[in-house]
């Protein structure tokens, strides 16, 4: 049975939060809001929560996962990027944006694309995952919650814990966050690439 927490979307309550935490430290796996929608997240690095989650949205190794930071900062400590890179990054987190890098040593090798060794890295523009963020001091490790044969991400908390309340070990209320996923930009070549249109405008990468 999955824990279920009601958090104020813009004044989160800061015992809450590190509950959170402490779940996600503890192996747990969690749903949490973004800017965009609700998401599947883990510690980064936990092999048993990031198999259970390849489990329940089937998910081959050529998926790449992606790792929310804080800021800037951080994002460098696990993805690299040069000067250009970092404009452009600049420009738009945080925001509906996962852009796709090449990672540096500090990321799992089990949640990297296994050839080009990639990650998809965000920072999103949502107060409950920024607070959570910063009480785990550390990026969390989440992917979209588009279940097997769905096309968007399933978007009712309350749904979510209905048909994954025995998958899950907690799921986060933080009210409506949207049903749509991030925009994934592909920054591995000197040409920004579309992966996937979503929430974001990316009508600046074309």
């Amino acid at each position: 049975m999955s824990q279920f927490f009601q958090i104020h979307p813009e004044n989160p309550q800061a015992r809450l939060i590190k509950q959170a935490a402490e779940i996600i430290r503890g192996g747990g796996l969690a749903v949490i809001p973004t800017d965009c929608a609700y998401a599947l997240a883990c510690r980064i690095g936990d092999k048993n929560a990031t198999e259970k989650v390849r489990r329940l949205r089937q998910l081959d190794k050529h998926h790449n996962f992606t790792l929310l930071c804080r800021d800037l900062s951080e994002l460098s400590d696990f993805a690299k990027v040069d000067n250009v890179k970092y404009r452009l990054l600049k420009n738009h987190t945080p925001g509906a944006f996962t852009f796709i890098l090449e990672a540096t040593r500090q990321v799992p090798r089990l949640l990297m694309h296994p050839k080009k060794r990639t990650i998809g890295i965000r920072v999103p523009d949502n107060q409950i995952a920024m607070d959570l963020l910063s009480e785990m001091n550390e990026p969390i490790m989440i992917t979209s919650l588009i279940m097997p044969g769905d096309d968007m991400p399933m978007s009712d908390p309350y749904e979510i814990r209905q048909q994954l309340e025995h998958e899950l070990d907690l799921v986060i209320d933080g009210g409506y966050c949207g049903f749509e996923a991030t925009t994934v930009i592909d920054l591995m070549d000197e040409a920004p690439e579309v992966l996937r249109q979503g929430v974001g405008d990316a009508s600046a990468f074309v």
